[in-house]
Parts: structure tokens; sequence; C-alpha cells
């Protein structure tokens, strides 16, 4: 290289303007770092329960809990349906037929 480009290279490394950052940038810069960590808090409580279900260790307790309360939901209106079905044959078998 010679003399003149290594002028200029100094002309130019002279003349870049470093601008100055704005008042607490630091401490702003790692509360967003600190902030983006931090594990969001959920909106709701529902918004929670899904938080917690949705986690692998918690999803086959979940799937199991819906489960039997879907069999024990199903054997109450199965009994209701079975007692009603009752009523109604002993209804048919005991009442005369003109009383139905």
């Amino acid at each position: 290289m010679n003399s003149e480009d290594l002028k200029l290279q100094e002309l130019l490394r002279s003349a870049r303007a470093t601008p100055a950052l704005p008042p607490r940038f630091q401490q702003n810069v790692w509360r967003r770092i600190e902030d983006a960590e931090a594990p969001a808090k959920p909106a709701s409580w529902l918004d929670a329960l899904a938080t917690l279900v949705l986690r692998p260790r918690f999803a086959a307790a979940a799937v199991a809990v819906l489960l039997l309360t879907g069999v024990f939901a199903g054997m109450a209106d199965g009994r209701q349906l079975a007692q009603h079905d009752a009523q109604v044959n002993y209804l048919a078998a005991v009442a005369p037929p003109a009383a139905r």
C-alpha cells in the first residue's frame, strides 16, 4: 500500500462517527435479557391449567383423569336410563292398558 492509501484510511477512520448511546442503555439491555429469559406468566387460570396439562409428565395423568371422568359420567347416565326403562316396564306390566 502506498502512503496516500494509508493517509486515506486514517482519514476515514477518524471521520467515522460513533453515536452516543442513550441513557441507561446497558441497564435496559440487561433488563430485556432478563425479561426474555423469565418464564411468561399465563394470562388466566385456564392458560395456567393448559400449560400444566400439556407438559409431557402430566399429559398421561390428564388423559387418565378425563377418561375416568367420562366412564363415571357414562355409568351414571346408563344407571338413570336403566332405572327409567325398569319403571316403564313395571308400569306396563302392572297398569291396565286403559290407564296408559
